[in-house]
């Protein structure tokens, strides 16, 4: 496919058809992934490859209360977890909660579940000083993630990035044997999309761009 194609066609697959995907295949996906550009070119990312049952169950668990929350916060009409806003939603609230299940089940019974992880003793943090919380490390390694999810798209497979499970990082980490300063990153459930969707929707660059100053007229208008 043109990079352009793919770029405005890969969307965020969660439901996905029995067909498996093949080592072959994931290894061909990220030997193109790996050219994404990092802070020193220092490459902190690592691939956990999920296809175990018992992994699978952990991370329903893991994802469960973080979902219900989630779940419960946006149907009141909040953004959520953000860390700007406070949440009005009560604890009585978030029990009595019922969220869609079977999102869960979904991603996290996918042909395979990639989890990455971060290297934070080799990415520079440049915001860890600022009073809110920090974004810059995820600079070293979400450019990563996109290219995994683009190119999945370019071999006819698809996938979503999925945060969810990142609550329950030392639980995962000591599940996994993973060192304390590799940080959960993503998890990508991925396969063969049910539907191939080609039309996606998205803001205008007129709505995401300005010149010069945040009051600038729009790039573009």
């Amino acid at each position: 496919m043109e990079l352009y194609d793919v770029m405005r066609t890969t969307f965020a697959a969660r439901e996905f058809t029995d067909d498996p995907v093949p080592d072959s295949v994931l290894h061909r996906i990220l030997d193109n992934a790996r050219f994404a550009a990092s802070g020193g070119n220092r490459q902190g990312w690592r691939v956990v490859v999920v296809r175990e049952a018992s992994t699978r169950a952990l991370l329903a668990s893991l994802i469960e209360p973080t979902f219900k929350r989630y779940f419960t916060q946006m149907m009141a009409g909040e953004a959520p977890y953000n860390t700007i806003t406070a949440s009005k939603v009560t604890e009585e609230q978030v029990a009595a909660a019922s969220p869609p299940i079977h999102y869960i089940d979904g991603v996290v019974n996918a042909p395979v579940v990639l989890l990455v992880f971060v290297d934070l003793s080799v990415v520079a943090s440049f915001d860890s000083g600022l009073d809110r919380i920090g974004v810059i490390s995820g600079a070293s390694i979400y450019t990563f993630v996109q290219n995994i999810l683009l190119a999945a798209r370019n071999e006819g497979y698809g996938g979503t990035l999925t945060t969810f499970a990142g609550a329950g990082e030392n639980e995962l980490q000591q599940h996994l044997g993973m060192p304390g300063h590799m940080a959960f990153a993503a998890m990508l459930p991925m396969g063969r999309p049910v539907k191939q969707l080609t039309r996606l929707k998205r803001k205008p660059v007129e709505e995401i761009a300005v010149l010069e100053r945040w009051d600038g007229p729009a790039l573009g208008a």
